[in-house]
């Protein structure tokens, strides 16, 4: 009998979001998958954990799915976890829940935290219908293309990015939506510091540069009206 490949959802920063099932699943299986040893150690021993331990991230993941491939062909049970929230959603991981659901293998997802419904929710826009378009081009020719199309858009949208770029990125979408569309921006979400702020592209892009505000975000854009 095969094993099965829990995708555990672990907190994007608050580890009293953890759910009691996560923590059921990760103390049940037989290895635990994380996407960086310092990250995975750290949840591992808050939560008095001691299992076997693999490593797939985005350097080594052909070579580490076929690792795991071959755990859960033995009968072993294998949890994925990423650095924090859901694992494959804008993480490392996909491969691997392609490969086995080809070999016929149970993939079993562990709901918990996200970034992406907090941030919309506090957004204020209507979250009916929105885009995830994650993240943009690092190269900035390329990027103001995709914030061109994106200005066409309807729907809500939602953006994700590196602390570091946030300036950059808010100057290209005031450059390109100008005034005329309302952002909100969430900062370290669940943490003591989390702050959401709101305004306009070209007052946020002014105020983070003034700030020099360091952070985890995510950024919401009011769509098009129609």
């Amino acid at each position: 009998m095969t094993g099965t490949l829990y995708l555990v959802a672990t907190p994007i920063g608050n580890l009293a979001d953890m759910t009691f099932r996560a923590i059921d699943v990760l103390k049940s299986v037989d290895v635990v998958v994380y996407e960086e040893r310092k990250e995975g150690g750290r949840l591992l021993r808050h939560f008095g954990i001691e299992k076997p331990v693999e490593s797939l991230n985005e350097h080594n993941e052909a070579a580490a799915t076929f690792i795991i491939l071959d755990h859960l062909k033995n009968g072993k049970n294998v949890a994925l976890v990423s650095d924090c929230g859901t694992p494959v959603f804008s993480d490392p991981g996909q491969m691997l829940v392609r490969r086995t659901v080809e070999a016929g293998m149970k993939v079993v997802p562990i709901p918990g935290a996200s970034s992406l419904m907090p941030a919309l929710t506090v957004s204020g826009f209507p979250i009916d219908q929105f885009v995830f378009y994650g993240w943009l081009s690092p190269k900035r020719p390329r990027r103001i293309a995709e914030l061109q199309q994106l200005r066409r858009e309807q729907r809500t949208i939602v953006l994700m990015d590196t602390p570091y770029r946030l300036v950059p990125l808010m100057k290209d979408i005031a450059e390109v939506f100008g005034s005329s569309r309302r952002v909100a921006v969430a900062f370290d979400l669940t943490m003591p510091d989390e702050a959401v702020f709101h305004g306009t592209a070209p007052e946020l892009a002014l105020r983070f540069e003034r700030e020099e505000r360091k952070g985890e975000f995510v950024l919401v854009i009011e769509g098009k009206g129609r």
